[in-house]
């Protein structure tokens, strides 16, 4: 048997599924990017989609509902100087896509773009291979996902009798993107994603917990093994019991340690967003103009990087068919570059780094994070520990809130602990972080040497849309953060 090249494999995969069933080929694909093209424009593009979900949860001892949804349809983008015109439909078809390519191309007006040249021998996007074009849906049966919900619940319960309810959820989606550009590009991915997740409360002497646990990527369900499952129950059981013992958590400027791994997402938010393209082309992010200036502690490097294999945020293309990047953002606390889109790149004088992500086809693409981690330092955890005299160490994260412009954010601790004179003393409740950006990074005084990304939860929301993510870090001591708390 002769196997094609992945990218080959990918983009004749895409075409089964989206353009053959619908009578539509090259020669109507270029049809429509002509009829955008008779204005003056500067870019393009034809964004089909199919995706397949399937969703499963647990409570109380049952599965109490499933679920399979089906959506597919096409966007049609033209874009001309700071301006885009979309349009998009769930019904592919030639008389569908060519509506739309006439809404769309009323977007140019004279003397405000160039003219770009459309159509051309069609080419393939170079790509990368990442993640295997599996169908996550198919590889377990139906009964298989209902037993694999039920020995999570087992295995929570019998982890500690103070776990008094089990929730869990099973999630899994088969995505197939393509996308005609009017250069004659032409890329495609097969985009398999999982995730298990599962919550449990904790009761003792009438106070109730919440803990949390979980994880996934770019694969099949059979990555969720009897090592994994005791990995997630372990993480959603000890933040629960752990939380049952914590006291109120101090308030006031202190240092503060951050664990590795998800606590990561304050990476994400406070730095990570300020980073993308349109925020400092418009300059209203707080890190506009500031390339090649120190904007940060010495050590401090931080990435973009959406070629991991199997991760959650990871891409072999975009979604405007530029292979995914490593990107350096900061290295060493030097500020090196933005995220870049298409639009936002040209406009800047730069290139495009991978970073196009649109929700789905009905969503206009836009520059956003891939996995975003800081890189490790020399220092172990129980070395950062040590050098505290009083401060919080903080290991998971809820929910929190940045302001781009100015950097500041506002983020809650789900599980943390009080230290004092270099030593974990005991869990703290209701602690919260308040900084900005921009200056926390320069208090950065120690960098472990643990980097580790999270567990693949991770979803980042932006005008709207929302995209899977991926997030990491080292253990970190910050000097000078300001903690709200109840005590």
């Amino acid at each position: 048997m002769i196997s094609r090249e992945p990218t080959l494999e990918r983009l004749a995969v895409a075409k089964a599924l989206l353009l053959d069933p619908f009578d539509l080929d090259e020669a109507r694909l270029g049809a429509a990017l002509g009829v955008i093209g008779e204005h003056r424009i500067d870019d393009a593009d034809l964004y089909f989609q199919i995706t397949r979900h399937e969703g499963w949860s647990l409570e109380e001892g049952i599965v109490k509902s499933g679920s399979f949804s089906i959506d597919q349809g096409v966007g049609v983008r033209a874009v001309a100087g700071e301006k885009t015109a979309f349009a998009y439909s769930d019904d592919i078809s030639e008389a569908s896509l060519l509506d739309a390519a006439r809404t769309v191309r009323s977007i140019a007006a004279a003397g405000q773009s160039r003219a770009v040249r459309v159509g051309g021998a069609p080419r393939v996007a170079a790509s990368r291979v990442l993640y295997g074009p599996t169908d996550p849906i198919a590889t377990l049966d139906s009964a298989q996902k209902v037993a694999l919900l039920e020995r999570i619940e087992r295995m929570a319960r019998a982890r500690d009798p103070r776990i008094v309810q089990v929730m869990a959820g099973l999630a899994a989606e088969y995505d197939v993107v393509l996308v005609a550009r009017a250069d004659g590009t032409r890329a495609a991915d097969v985009r398999p994603l999982v995730r298990l997740s599962i919550t449990v409360i904790a009761e003792s002497s009438g106070r109730r917990e919440v803990g949390s646990g979980g994880g996934g990527g770019r694969f099949g369900l059979g990555y969720f093994q009897e090592a994994q499952l005791q990995a997630y129950v372990e993480q959603a059981v000890n933040a629960a019991l752990t939380n049952l013992e914590s006291r109120p958590a101090p308030a006031g400027p202190m240092t503060v340690v951050l664990g590795p791994g998800w606590p990561g997402v304050l990476l994400h938010e406070a730095v990570g967003h300020g980073l993308e393209g349109d925020f400092n082309r418009k300059g209203s992010s707080t890190f506009a103009g500031r390339i090649g200036e120190r904007v940060a502690a010495r050590g401090v490097t931080v990435l973009d990087d959406g070629t991991l294999p199997d991760r959650r945020g990871s891409l072999n293309v975009d979604d405007e068919g530029h292979p995914s990047q490593r990107n350096v953002l900061i290295e060493d606390g030097i500020l090196k570059g933005y995220l870049q889109d298409s639009m936002n790149a040209r406009l800047m004088g730069v290139k495009p780094t991978g970073n196009a992500r649109r929700e789905s086809y009905a969503h206009v693409p836009m520059p956003r994070m891939t996995n975003t981690y800081m890189l490790a330092g020399d220092k172990t955890k129980e070395e950062i520990v040590a050098s505290v005299k009083r401060g919080l160490y903080a290991t998971n994260f809820g929910g929190g809130q940045v302001d781009i412009t100015n950097g500041k954010f506002v983020f809650s601790a789900n599980e943390a602990f009080w230290i004092e004179n270099g030593r974990i003393q005991y869990p703290v409740k209701g602690a919260t972080l308040i900084g900005n950006g921009p200056d926390a990074l320069t208090r950065v005084a120690m960098i472990g040497n643990d980097l580790a990304l999270d567990t693949g939860v991770g979803v980042c929301g932006k005008e709207g849309q929302s995209v899977p993510v991926g997030v990491g870090q080292p253990t970190l001591r910050i000097d000078g953060l300001t903690v709200g708390g109840t005590a």
